[in-house]
């Protein structure tokens, strides 16, 4: 967590608003392994890191609401009565959804100021949206003492970004963000919504984060046509969810579906399967296995998901070429952001050189790499 960042914030709530706020960190977070598993009900593998959101909140007695978002520079003020959607999905809907799904379950809040600024980089891909919500639902329930449980904040968070933003998302960026341990992946069971945490110590490798700096348009509609997809094929199946599919239950309806929708389906059943392998592996502290089954979910994501692109590719096809890498594969929605990768810790710097010189000759543009630590989920600064 940034102090400069803290310190930002802090000093601009109360020369703003003159009172003494509350001041909230909420992460970012990174996903291991077990893309676009979490609505199907599946097991993924994410982890809270040292970027995320800090807020500054506050009651407000001046009859209205104000939030100021630091980094974009832009302030709204709003009433709590006449809340809708704003036009154009603008960040205030992450705010104004929270606060809707807060009314929609009685709780009675006033009026609040709150000013937050993050560094998880934009469009990387590491959730910057659920760190945001989740910053804002934690912060009115201490405001208010609404008494939620960290359960029930994040159903909050995600209901307000399904309805508020337009985007069917899971629950695994959610929890993440809130539940997160230091120094610990959790293994989410996005049935039951509990986990059980790994303790990671890579010893002599690390994770590091390669952004592409590109975001194509197709992510958010591409997202919940995903979506819509595996939950026609669990229909066809007579199941809840792909959770609860095999590969041979999908061979007996291949005559059903397009061949396209039947790979999709396919590597939702074997990413949940890779997912629960890896947390095996890293329990076992057998790296190769995790790094090996890294490379195959970014196959998978490229070329039966098909939500990889030409920038992704490029990195993964890099990392496979370096020796020092023993795994690497896109991260999050797709079309753009991050790619993770599993690197021996002395090999890092000359593999950040020629990756982002090769990338640069390539698309003419620059990569950026993030250096993480995980972190604790979304708390009270002391």
């Amino acid at each position: 967590m940034s102090k400069e960042l803290l310190n930002q914030v802090k000093k601009v709530f109360t020369k703003r608003f003159k009172n003494k706020p509350y001041l909230i960190f909420s992460p970012g977070r990174i996903n291991i392994i077990g893309e676009h598993v979490d609505y199907n009900e599946g097991f993924v593998l994410p982890a809270a890191v040292n970027k995320g959101i800090i807020a500054a909140i506050g009651k407000s007695d001046t009859g209205f609401s104000t939030a100021i978002a630091l980094d974009l520079d832009s302030t709204i003020k709003f009433d709590l009565d006449k809340l809708k959607p704003s036009k154009g999905g603008s960040w205030e809907n992450y705010v104004f959804g929270v606060v809707a799904e807060l009314q929609n379950r009685n709780k009675v809040i006033g009026d609040f100021n709150i000013v937050f600024k993050g560094n998880i980089p934009s469009g990387a891909g590491m959730s910057s949206s659920a760190a945001l919500e989740n910053s804002v639902v934690f912060g009115l329930n201490k405001l208010f003492d609404l008494q939620l449980s960290k359960e029930e904040m994040i159903l909050i968070s995600q209901k307000a970004e399904h309805n508020y933003v337009g985007v069917k998302c899971g629950i695994m960026d959610q929890y993440a963000s809130m539940f997160g341990i230091k120094n610990h992946a959790l293994l989410l069971d996005c049935r039951t919504i509990t986990s059980k945490p790994y303790a990671i110590n890579f010893k002599n490798h690390q994770l590091i984060l390669i952004n592409t700096n590109v975001k194509h348009n197709l992510s958010d509609s591409a997202y919940n046509d995903r979506r819509s997809v595996c939950e026609s094929i669990a229909e066809l199946l007579k199941i809840d969810s792909l959770r609860d599919a095999s590969e041979k239950d999908l061979e007996e309806i291949i005559n059903k579906v397009t061949p396209e929708n039947y790979q999709k389906a396919l590597f939702v059943i074997q990413e949940i399967e890779r997912t629960q392998k890896a947390a095996e592996a890293l329990q076992n502290n057998n790296l190769e296995t995790l790094g090996a089954l890294l490379y195959t979910s970014h196959n998978g994501l490229q070329h039966q998901y098909k939500v990889s692109c030409d920038e992704l590719d490029f990195l993964v096809e890099q990392a496979k070429k370096d020796k020092g890498v023993l795994g690497a594969r896109m991260m999050g929605g797709g079309f753009g952001g991050c790619t993770i990768n599993l690197i021996e810790r002395n090999k890092v710097k000359e593999f950040a050189d020629s990756t982002s010189k090769a990338y640069k000759n390539k698309f003419n543009n620059d990569c950026s790499v993030y250096y993480i630590e995980l972190s604790e989920g979304t708390h009270i600064i002391k």
